[in-house]
């Protein structure tokens, strides 16, 4: 392979990961989750990772980060010590943290034995990896976070690992 053709292919790789990020961003801003699939997401029956069905009705009317992880995604294990401070933070305003977790029940137990967190963690493998993306996610990548106001309407989308204050300010708009 000589030189120009090189320059040619870093140049086309460095043009397709600009889309992608740029792209990205794009849906995270944009694709906010539908009404049907914030109505699925509590008519769903999700269950703990200890087999317990969830109640989903004790969230209607308050304010709702729901989080798409899972234990090998390493954005998604970086970010939950923020999203745990923030959950305590806000608890008292009405907000709920709720972690989905795109991976099997023994993996989510045995990772949150090691990582504890003080919000709901719910199973959520192929059913919950189908919602993320009717919420949104075209891609399908992880981490994913929507923010569902007390009304039961999308505010926020963000595919990728979040920051404390890009949260603070779209949990702030929702209030």
């Amino acid at each position: 392979m000589n030189r120009r053709q090189l320059l040619i292919i870093c140049g086309i790789s460095l043009i397709a990961l600009l889309g992608g990020v740029f792209t990205s961003q794009w849906i995270s801003q944009t694709g906010l989750a539908s009404e049907p699939s914030v109505k699925a997401f509590f008519a769903n029956p999700w269950q703990s990772p200890d087999g317990k069905t969830a109640n989903t009705a004790q969230w209607r009317g308050k304010i709702l980060v729901v989080n798409f992880w899972a234990s090998w995604c390493p954005p998604c294990v970086e970010e939950m010590p923020a999203l745990d401070q923030l959950q305590r933070e806000y608890m008292q305003q009405n907000v709920v943290f709720v972690g989905i977790g795109i991976d099997s029940p023994s993996n989510i137990r045995e990772f949150l034995e090691k990582t504890p967190v003080s919000y709901p963690i719910l199973i959520g493998g192929l059913v919950g990896s189908s919602l993320s993306k009717q919420m949104g996610n075209t891609q399908g990548a992880l981490p994913y976070t929507v923010i569902i106001n007390s009304k039961g309407k999308s505010t926020f989308t963000k595919l990728g690992k979040i920051n404390e204050e890009e949260l603070r300010k779209a949990i702030k708009s929702a209030l």
